[in-house]
C-alpha cells in the first residue's frame, strides 16, 4: 500500500471472504429473519462455521490483529446466539406440536407459574358444586333489590 492511512492487507482479507462464500457486507451479522427458513442441518452447519470464524478471530486477537477484526468478535458471538436461538425455538415448537394431544406434558414445556398457582385447583374443579348446593341455589337464588329514589 501507499501508506495513506489504509489498512495493510485489506484486499487479501476481502478475497478470503469471497473465497469462503461470504459476502463482505454480511460477514458480521446474521439476520434472524433469514434463519427461520432454514432447516436444522443448515443451521447447525452455519453455527459451526461461525464458531470456526470466532476461533480464527480470537487467535488473530492474541497475535495482535487489526482493530476491525477485534470488533467482529462481538458480531460473530451475537450471530452464534441468533442461530442457536432459532434452533432451540424451532425444536421446542416441534416438541409442543408432538405433545399437543398427549396426556402428559414435559415439565419444561408446562407453563411457568408460581408454586401456589401450580398446586391450585383447576377452574373446572373449583367451580364444581354438590347436588345439595345446586338445589339450594336453584330454589333460593340471589335476590335483586332496587331502592326507589324519593
Amino acid at each position: 500500500m501507499d501508506g495513506c492511512g489504509r489498512w495493510e492487507g485489506h484486499e487479501l482479507d476481502r478475497a478470503e471472504w469471497h473465497a469462503d462464500g461470504y459476502s463482505v457486507q454480511s460477514s458480521g451479522k446474521v439476520k434472524a429473519s433469514q434463519l427461520w427458513g432454514k432447516n436444522k442441518e443448515e443451521l447447525k452447519k452455519q453455527c459451526d462455521e461461525l464458531k470456526q470464524e470466532l476461533v480464527q478471530l480470537r487467535t488473530q486477537k492474541i497475535a495482535g490483529g487489526a482493530q476491525s477484526k477485534l470488533n467482529k468478535i462481538h458480531d460473530v458471538r451475537k450471530s452464534i446466539a441468533r442461530v442457536l436461538t432459532v434452533i432451540n425455538t424451532t425444536q421446542r415448537h416441534q416438541l409442543r406440536l408432538f405433545y399437543e394431544k398427549k396426556k402428559y406434558l414435559p415439565l419444561d414445556l408446562r407453563p411457568k407459574q408460581t408454586r401456589a398457582l401450580r398446586r391450585a385447583l383447576s377452574k373446572e374443579d373449583a367451580s364444581r358444586v354438590t347436588e345439595r348446593q345446586k338445589k339450594k341455589q336453584r330454589h333460593f337464588p340471589q335476590r335483586v333489590y332496587a331502592v326507589k329514589a324519593q
